[in-house]
């Protein structure tokens, strides 16, 4: 049976992706960058983070750049860009929604 693709970000993917819209980045530097975005409300283990990149550069959102040793970098692809863009867009329609429901 062939693998599932991409079906919509988790959290966790959503912040892996908004680490690489600037620079490339090692695994260390993603979850560096989240806890530090998010002040450690997002906490991201190693197994879950390497399988987000594993499954990431399957579905080519983003690729290799560099190999040093263990060390691998990354970087965003055009792909990538767009299914972030398009998830931030989700979310703020989202937000919008339910701003809309509240009464003060």
């Amino acid at each position: 049976m062939a693998k599932k693709a991409l079906d919509g970000l988790t959290e966790s993917m959503f912040y892996v992706l908004m680490a690489f819209q600037k620079e490339e980045m090692c695994g260390t530097d993603v979850v560096e960058f989240i806890e530090n975005k998010t002040k450690r409300r997002v906490v991201m283990g190693p197994g879950t983070l390497y399988t987000i990149l594993a499954r990431f550069e399957e579905e080519e959102i983003i690729s290799e750049t560099a190999v040093e040793g263990r060390k691998r970098t990354y970087e965003i692809t055009l792909k990538g860009k767009r299914l972030f863009q398009e998830e931030l867009l989700r979310l703020k329609r989202c937000v919008m929604d339910g701003e809309s429901e509240v009464t003060l």
